[in-house]
């Protein structure tokens, strides 16, 4: 997937390079369930192969799928942003191997380096801007009287 929100597209070489230093390779079964909505943000990956979904708590259902991730894609903007609480849920949809990071200490690199983290800032907020965008859609598909009408 080639998009202005993967890591590689995103971050110039220098501050990937300096991000990665701080990853450990994880790997998730499929059906295992990353976070929960509302939950404590203290972590973040990069999805390096398989794929997660992200979904919506939707009271008296099962959570809503809004987007799936794939190869280079964040999982998780919440850990950028206080109170550092979920916004969302994720599950591996396949076996998944990633990226992990911790989250405080990606925030104290960026406020030693802030050049560093405005480039982590920029990205993040491409995030959610695309992940809110994503969210908008779905729920007009879900719940509109005639879909998303193919907003784009």
């Amino acid at each position: 997937m080639t998009s202005a929100t993967t890591m590689n597209a995103a971050l110039e070489p220098v501050y990937r390079e300096r991000l990665m230093r701080l990853a450990r390779e994880v790997s998730f079964e499929a059906g295992t369930r990353l976070f929960e909505e509302g939950g404590r943000a203290d972590h973040f990956w990069i999805v390096h192969t398989g794929t997660v979904g992200l979904d919506l708590h939707v009271p008296g259902r099962r959570p809503d799928p809004i987007e799936t991730l794939g190869h280079g894609e964040l999982i998780g903007w919440s850990w950028h942003f206080p109170p550092y609480l979920w916004q969302l849920g994720a599950e591996a949809m396949s076996p998944v191997r990633a990226w992990e990071f911790d989250a405080e200490a990606v925030r104290a690199l960026c406020d030693e380096d802030p050049e560093f983290g405005r480039a982590v800032a920029i990205w993040v907020g491409r995030v959610v801007a695309q992940r809110l965008h994503a969210s908008r859609i779905r729920l007009l598909d879900l719940y509109a009287p005639y879909g998303s009408g193919g907003l784009t």
